[in-house]
């Protein structure tokens, strides 16, 4: 079956960095876009980033545009998500999602567990 399993999360500064992990079993990673997504607390899903199956496409939300980059690595099944410039507004459980297509970077099916992002001082 599908697993999703983030890592990479905790504590930062604002204006520091992280970069989260996923890393994807149970299908054919190589041939699905991907997708981070993010839930702070009380509010809905939002989403974040996604990726082409090839990686030669890349999306951002505008919330998040020029300080985070999304990337793969289709031999390790995995997907990352390095955050730069990190802002208290960023504090959020983000999720990584697999997508129904190799070229839709925002419809997804599957999402894993989560990992905690807290930006603050």
């Amino acid at each position: 079956q599908v697993q999703l399993v983030e890592s990479g999360g905790g504590l930062a500064q604002p204006g520091g960095s992280l970069r989260l992990s996923c890393a994807a079993s149970g299908f054919t990673f190589k041939n699905y876009a991907m997708i981070w997504a993010r839930q702070a607390p009380g509010k809905g899903l939002e989403w974040v980033s996604g990726i082409y199956s090839d990686a030669s496409d890349t999306y951002y939300a505008d919330s998040v545009k020029g300080r985070f980059t999304i990337s793969r690595d289709n031999a390790k099944n995995t997907v990352y998500l390095q955050m730069n410039s990190l802002k208290p507004e960023d504090t959020a459980l983000y999720y990584c999602a697999k997508g129904v297509s190799d070229y839709d970077p925002y419809a997804n099916d599957y999402k894993g567990q989560g990992t905690q992002v807290t930006v603050s001082s």
